[in-house]
């Protein structure tokens, strides 16, 4: 079962949706890993309330690497959304609010159906909300209560942190000290992404990533660099 199992792509935005490399989208390393000669891409919005103006983007994205066969999966999860989900090549989960999405998830049984078609091939995709999704926790964020964390996928393993760069990634931190273990976390800056492949190593991407763990009662933090090619900018053309 392990030879079927594709890299997870986590991206803190959807600017690598559209991000190029020497001229060549990134998302087209992507698509040459689906052995299908017509690919089917899942769109999956209920972090974001299914807004179409975000599905918008995907089909842009899809498109720009010749795939046409995409479905906007809404949160109320008909028979046909299942049925295209369990042909799907690639499912994106979309940003928006962690919790909201995953609540959807487990509601309606999406959460174990992503899961499943996880270990049967399909390509995962997580967006900001997503991308944390697919980690280990969320953080559930009380008015009125100390936050508290709330299990996610658990298909990469740790934490993800998405574009909190400006915030000094507040919110990253504060889980990593609510679990005081050695469970590691990790910062995905806005424009960045991470490529956890399945031999569970990881590779950043475009941007350096942030890494935080508990050491001493203490947090500790180093930085995950990508390619050269990709941190000096060499012909990137950004659209």
């Amino acid at each position: 079962m392990d030879l079927l199992l594709q890299p997870i792509y986590l991206l803190a935005d959807s600017q690598l949706l559209f991000w190029k490399l020497n001229g060549r989208l990134f998302l087209a390393s992507i698509k040459e890993r689906i052995p299908s000669p017509t690919p089917k891409a899942a769109y999956i919005g209920a972090s974001n309330g299914d807004d179409p103006q975000f599905y918008s983007i995907f089909e842009a994205a899809m498109e720009g690497i010749g795939i046409r066969d995409c479905r906007m999966i809404l949160s109320s999860f008909s028979s046909i959304d299942e049925s295209f989900v369990n042909d799907a090549d690639i499912i994106l989960l979309a940003g928006g609010d962690v919790e909201r999405g995953w609540k959807v998830f487990k509601q309606v049984g999406l959460s174990d159906l992503i899961i499943k078609r996880y270990f049967e091939g399909a390509i995962l995709i997580g967006v900001s909300a997503g991308a944390v999704q697919l980690g280990l926790y969320g953080l559930a964020q009380q008015e009125k209560s100390p936050n508290t964390l709330f299990d996610t996928f658990k298909l990469a393993p740790f934490i993800v942190g998405a574009h909190e760069d400006e915030q000094e990634w507040k919110n990253l931190r504060e889980m990593v000290e609510m679990l005081d273990s050695a469970t590691k976390a990790i910062g995905i800056p806005a424009g960045g992404g991470v490529i956890y492949y399945p031999d569970q190593s990881i590779e950043a991407i475009r941007r350096p990533l942030h890494e935080f763990s508990m050491k001493d009662g203490l947090i500790s933090s180093s930085l995950l660099l990508p390619k050269q090619e990709e941190y000096s900018g060499i012909q990137v053309d950004e659209e």
